[in-house]
């Protein structure tokens, strides 16, 4: 038998109840804490930002320490972020695709669209930057069994050269290469790797993202060295747009 407290409530009761009002206050907590990023919505058409308040709409900000002494950072932040795309609708219903008015590599629409990350390094666990240029690693090499692609030509979509590999990046904590850098016209910058196709045999790398002429656009680092967190988004929104964007006949349907 359960030890009774009066004739009708017992432990068990109690212990069934608590669990039930425990879990509720579980749902509340994490349905406030889960609108810290990309809060407030807005409307789909009208863009009216929605402001409707409530217990379980956001909760209070929180401020947290970033490592290796690079500050504090608060979320939810008040406001929202600026919002100027050089896109409009193509229809005013809801879901309708938005088609670029201006340059769609740079102008964050689409598959080219990139978040604001930091401007800073991406780290490893002893504070120094993880991705780096292959000629200053000293201590890693690409494998023996591995052509090296230094001086290899760098071809575009449509077959022509787009500049000549003159380093690889490496990501010193995956132990990966990360990015192909390549001279062009616009001076160096770099490719995701995972977008290139290494031939051995013709000793070239194609990368069918971008035609050999967009290649001057890539977005530039701001330090021969070392690649933040946002430039990496650019580069690979860069590139990720050209899939969509390079031709004019990438963006009519398959079918």
């Amino acid at each position: 038998m359960h030890p009774q407290l009066t004739p009708s409530i017992d432990v068990a009761l109690l212990v069934f109840w608590a669990f039930v009002l425990f879990f509720i206050g579980l749902v509340f907590y994490l349905r406030r804490e889960d609108r810290r990023e990309g809060y407030p919505l807005e409307d789909e058409v009208s863009g009216r930002v929605e402001t409707a308040g409530g217990p379980m709409h956001t909760s209070a900000s929180k401020s947290f320490r970033l490592p290796f002494d690079r500050g504090m950072v608060s979320t939810p932040t008040k406001g929202r972020e600026p919002v100027d795309i050089a896109a409009r609708r193509m229809e005013r219903s809801s879901g309708s695709p938005y088609v670029p008015t201006g340059d769609p590599f740079t102008d964050g629409i689409g598959p080219a669209a990139w978040a604001e990350r930091a401007k800073h390094a991406d780290l490893d666990m002893d504070g120094h930057p993880r991705i780096v240029p292959l000629s200053s690693a000293p201590d890693y090499s690409i494998a023996r069994e591995d052509a090296g692609v230094t001086g290899w030509p760098l071809i575009g979509a449509d077959g022509e050269v787009a500049g000549t590999v003159t380093d690889l990046w490496i990501d010193k904590a995956d132990r990966l290469v990360r990015y192909i850098q390549f001279a062009s016209e616009g001076g160096p910058a770099l490719a995701p790797i995972m977008m290139a196709k290494v031939d051995r045999r013709k000793r070239q790398i194609t990368i069918d993202a971008l035609r050999a002429s967009q290649f001057a656009g890539v977005p530039r680092l701001g330090a021969i060295d070392q690649i933040t967190l946002y430039e990496e988004e650019r580069v690979q929104a860069y590139f990720g747009g050209g899939y969509l964007y390079a031709t004019p006949d990438r963006q009519e349907p398959i079918l």
